[in-house]
């Protein structure tokens, strides 16, 4: 078996994408990314309570996987980063589009920001 093969369950395109950005937590974190968040204690911070041993394994899955590159800003104690990659920033249409579709499903829900989706830094 390729290791191409062992990324992903099948050729289908969405389970595809879903292996890759499908769990619980990768879009809430691309969402603070879009948002301007890129320190590790910054998404700490967000409502949804990530733990840091699970922001940990995301972050380092989502630079294996080239959506976000670890950037060091401080070197002493070694201080890290993340900001979106190009093929990150591409899911700012799908995050917009589940903000859009959940703020018409569930009248609770927050709503989207004014310029939502739009990073500065692209590496």
């Amino acid at each position: 078996m390729k290791e191409a093969n062992l990324l992903h369950r099948s050729n289908c395109p969405i389970a595809t994408s879903l292996d890759f950005v499908g769990d619980k937590w990768t879009l809430v974190i691309v969402r603070d990314m879009l948002n301007g968040k890129s320190r590790f204690n910054d998404f700490l911070e967000s409502p949804e309570r990530i733990t840091a041993t699970v922001l940990t394994k995301r972050l380092e899955a989502m630079v294996k996987h080239e959506l976000v590159v670890k950037k060091e800003y401080v070197s002493r104690p070694p201080r890290y980063q993340y900001l979106l990659t190009e093929k990150g920033q591409a899911l700012s249409s799908i995050v917009l589009a589940f903000c859009e579709w959940g703020n018409a499903q569930f009248k609770q829900t927050w709503k989207t920001p004014e310029g939502f989706g739009v990073q500065q830094d692209i590496l």
